[in-house]
């Protein structure tokens, strides 16, 4: 299912809801222990209730139980979805947190901890602190694994008009850019997912290296212009397809940067 947040808020109408969200995401139907890696574990039923439908109220009417545990076969150790993530021990609702990555990953010019404070109801250094928290976790694997598949790079600049600084802090160089700083985004066209790195220059050495880093060559087809730079990378890689700029073609067939430059 691709999370949306209107999908989102129609699918996830409490805490319980959002526990099997999250256990559907990280488990796929089977538990694993979060303790020992065993793919055997028993759904502890709350006392009173069946399974998942937690216990009675004094009218009679059954609520559903929010925390959902588990108890591992193997190492006997009790753990639930949110063992072992940046969930753990959190006192923020499990719906607000997915409420607040679904915004973060969509959010063309990214989501602050003010506007998260707003739209939830959260302390400012509660909002500051999840979203410090989430950020820290996309640099782990498996999201930090190298990218494969049909990858578009390109380059750019990044800073003001040299003519618009102090004197003293304008750059001499090269098409005004030697005062900017270079950077290199790698997107892959089946996923969507966009990787981008600060570099010190954008010559073959150092392209290679950011983008050998990110993604896997021997299986990866890379779709450039013609940038010097690229025929270098390119040889290294399974595939590579270029579009020359220069000569106004920006789309041959598939390939194109069009998704980097954007």
């Amino acid at each position: 299912m691709k999370l949306t947040l209107k999908n989102l808020a129609d699918r996830v109408q409490d805490e319980h809801d959002a526990y099997l969200l999250l256990e559907e995401l990280r488990w796929k139907g089977t538990p694993v222990c979060a303790h020992c890696g065993h793919d055997k574990a028993y759904f502890l039923t709350p006392k009173g209730g069946s399974r998942g439908t937690g216990m009675k109220k004094a009218d009679g009417e059954r609520t559903r139980s929010v925390r959902r545990v588990w108890k591992c076969a193997k190492c006997r150790k009790q753990f639930s979805v949110l063992t072992g993530t940046i969930f753990h021990g959190t006192k923020v609702s499990l719906r607000t947190w997915l409420m607040v990555m679904v915004q973060m990953s969509s959010a063309k010019n990214g989501i602050s901890a003010r506007e998260v404070e707003r739209m939830h109801g959260v302390t400012p250094e509660t909002a500051w602190f999840m979203l410090h928290r989430l950020r820290e976790s996309m640099k782990r694997d498996p999201l930090a694994g190298l990218l494969a598949g049909t990858i578009v790079a390109d380059e750019t600049w990044i800073g003001g008009k040299p003519s618009n600084r102090h004197g003293h802090k304008r750059g001499q160089g090269g098409q005004g850019r030697t005062d900017k700083t270079p950077v290199v985004s790698l997107i892959s066209k089946e996923t969507g997912e966009v990787r981008s790195r600060v570099v010190p220059n954008v010559d073959g050495r150092t392209l290679w290296t950011v983008i050998s880093e990110q993604a896997n060559l021997a299986a990866t087809v890379l779709y450039t212009d013609t940038a010097g730079a690229y025929p270098w990378v390119g040889s290294e890689a399974a595939g590579h397809e270029s579009v020359n700029h220069r000569a106004r073609e920006y789309v041959r067939g598939n390939v194109s940067t069009n998704q980097a430059e954007s």
